[in-house]
């Protein structure tokens, strides 16, 4: 029976068979399923990568391969014709190891009655009525208050009833609040109230300011022929969709149609965003939860890929966080399927990044709630994985200081924020063993030698003995509270030990507050970046509060063990002694009538104190 060895020898061998061509492989399982399609400008040289040693590879790819069998390939005369059809065989298929979107949401649309006084509703599938639909869209919240809001600004009724009525009714309260036109009492003629449809679709479809213009020229027009009530309606309803855009403000974007994509991720999951705006007005919204990928540009290829695959609008621009695998040829696939150019764009300042930023946020509130989490917790993160060019959020964060006085009693803090939150069960304290003095960059190099030692010791451990909670895991990040020099004196310990752990300094400004993060490339502000710098702001309180407190901790002990050094003098006589004048050196300099004046401290004891510090008075 074959093993893994010769399996992996086989086919390796028979991927170094395959041509230099583009084209598209397909490798599969002992049942011959195929579990992932890929794409290849060089079918030989990706094939073979597979199949040689696993060093650079990812987990995802890892246990791929442990699960092929065998492959296939198609050769294709370019790198466009292998993306087109790789995408047409991973929807055939639906492989395994592709990312896959599962488009089962419920969809909703717009529907306007065939009748003649015909309604606008919202609907939740399309029938074969002979009825204009608006849609799809996934948001039924997004139909119903567009609905509602069309209803408003044109007068069109919202109830049940049927037109024309065969008796005159009474309106109802819509009307007398300028909400209804009442055709049910015969307010609004047919002509009129056609003309009002007809606006409301082309508000839906284009949105507010083709609309506007169409009527502002209506209302000239009828303001010249001396209609001054037709005039004044076609203002009141002008108005009221301005209202209307005032409202959309927030959710509004000066590119008329796209869409924005954005990926928030954790170690284990990954949420992608997407918010399409067409008429200028986000009409649709839509998230989804995958398992977090290795390689984010590539997922983020086959996402878009996947997505528009199961769609069909492509608007002509499409803004992303950042730019995917192949994203030129992803963009000339988008063009061929439009008809005309589509533009992959990542934004970096201006009301365009305000928008990439809201999907974002999306992205990381839908992500949080998929774990239990908050959503500023997982866009700190985000936020700080960006900054620092990491390769995913840093779930798992330690941070070090160091206090002392004047090169005394030097000590160190490490605390731990899991989950962006304190972890207090992994926090540790170190007294600075090395040397004596002050050296803030030997201290900290000191601290993370020997805190990784303990590591090496914990991780060799047999399995099922108890480990040291805060030393048997690497960090996904380190922050020293401290500058460059501090860095690189640590950063030369972790490679002398083969560990890989980002390392950053933070740098506080004047009034000792945090300003920026240091690393290899210089200082990096973080005031822009709200969440992220509201997280590495509490990471630089807490370790300073943690350190100091030891270090005071060893002081106020170093102190007490001068004073009860003292024949007849206990712990409590010190204490009272250090209470009454703060330290050892007021104690020294004390009169003898200064020192009987302490509570708890009589003649007998206060001459001997006396006498310890002046033996010359003796």
């Amino acid at each position: 029976m074959e093993n893994d060895k010769d399996r992996i020898k086989r086919l390796r061998k028979k991927s170094m068979s395959l041509p230099l061509r583009p084209g598209v492989y397909l490798m599969k399982d002992k049942s011959g399923g195929i579990i992932y399609v890929g794409k290849a400008k060089a079918l030989k040289n990706r094939v073979s990568s597979y199949f040689g040693s696993n060093y650079n590879h990812t987990a995802k790819v890892i246990r791929m391969v442990e699960h092929v069998e065998d492959f296939d390939y198609i050769v294709t005369d370019s790198e466009f014709e292998a993306l087109v059809l790789e995408c047409s065989l991973i929807k055939q298929h639906s492989p395994k190891y592709n990312i896959l979107l599962k488009d089962d949401k419920g969809y909703h649309y717009v529907k306007i009655t065939n009748s003649s006084w015909p309604k606008i509703e919202a609907a939740m599938q399309l029938v074969d009525d002979g009825s204009e639909y608006i849609g799809p869209y996934t948001s039924s919240f997004a139909v119903r208050s567009t609905v509602e809001q069309a209803q408003k600004i044109f007068r069109l009724p919202q109830c049940g009833k049927t037109f024309p009525a065969t008796v005159k009714q009474r309106p109802c309260l819509n009307f007398h609040i300028s909400q209804c036109s009442a055709p049910c009492a015969g307010k609004i003629s047919h002509r009129d109230y056609l003309r009002s449809v007809e606006q409301a679709v082309e508000f839906l479809k284009g949105g507010s300011s083709a609309v506007i213009k169409t009527m502002q020229e209506e209302m000239e027009a009828a303001a010249e022929n001396l209609e001054f009530e037709k005039a004044a309606a076609l203002r009141d309803r002008i108005n009221a969709i301005t209202r209307f855009g005032e409202k959309q403000k927030v959710v509004s974007a000066d590119v008329a149609e796209q869409d924005i994509f954005a990926l928030s991720q954790t170690a284990d999951k990954a949420c992608l965003a997407v918010l399409r705006f067409f008429g200028g007005r986000l009409v649709d919204t839509e998230h989804f939860i995958t398992e977090a990928p290795d390689d984010p540009a590539q997922a983020r290829y086959e996402f878009i890929m996947r997505y528009y695959a199961m769609r069909e609008r492509i608007p002509p621009r499409i803004l992303i966080d950042s730019l995917p695998t192949d994203s030129e040829l992803l963009a000339q696939w988008l063009s061929e399927r439009l008809g005309k150019k589509v533009s992959l764009v990542v934004p970096q300042k201006g009301g365009q990044m305000k928008l990439l930023e809201m999907c974002r946020s999306n992205a990381a509130e839908k992500l949080s709630l998929s774990l239990g989490r908050k959503g500023s917790d997982t866009q700190a993160l985000d936020e700080l994985a960006r900054l620092l060019n990491l390769p995913s959020p840093p779930e798992y964060i330690e941070s070090y200081d160091i206090s002392h006085t004047a090169g005394t009693e030097n000590v160190a803090g490490m605390i731990v924020f899991k989950n962006a939150h304190p972890f207090k069960a992994a926090y540790k304290r170190f007294k600075i063993k090395g040397f004596d003095g002050q050296d803030d960059c030997a201290s900290m190099a000191e601290v993370l030698e020997r805190r990784f030692v303990h590591y090496i010791e914990e991780t060799a451990k047999p399995e099922g003995e108890k480990r040291d909670e805060g030393f048997a895991r690497l960090p996904d990040l380190i922050l020293l509270d401290g500058a460059q020099m501090q860095v690189n004196a640590v950063k030369a310990v972790l490679e002398q030990m083969g560990i890989d752990v980002p390392v950053f300094g933070m740098v506080k400004d004047s009034s000792h507050r945090t300003r920026a993060i240091t690393g290899e490339g210089g200082e990096i502000s973080i005031n822009s970046k709200r969440s992220a710098f509201t997280l590495v702001s509490s990471m630089q309180e807490e370790v300073h509060r943690f350190a100091i407190e030891y270090h005071r901790k060893r002081r106020s002990a170093g102190i007490s063990t001068t004073l009860t050094q003292i024949d007849g003098i206990g712990a409590k006589r010190a204490s009272a002694l250090l209470k009454h004048f703060k330290s050892v050196t007021a104690v020294r300099e004390a009169s003898l009538e200064e020192l009987v004046s302490v509570k708890g401290v009589d003649r007998k004891s206060a001459q001997t104190v006396y006498d310890y510090f002046h033996p010359d008075n003796n």
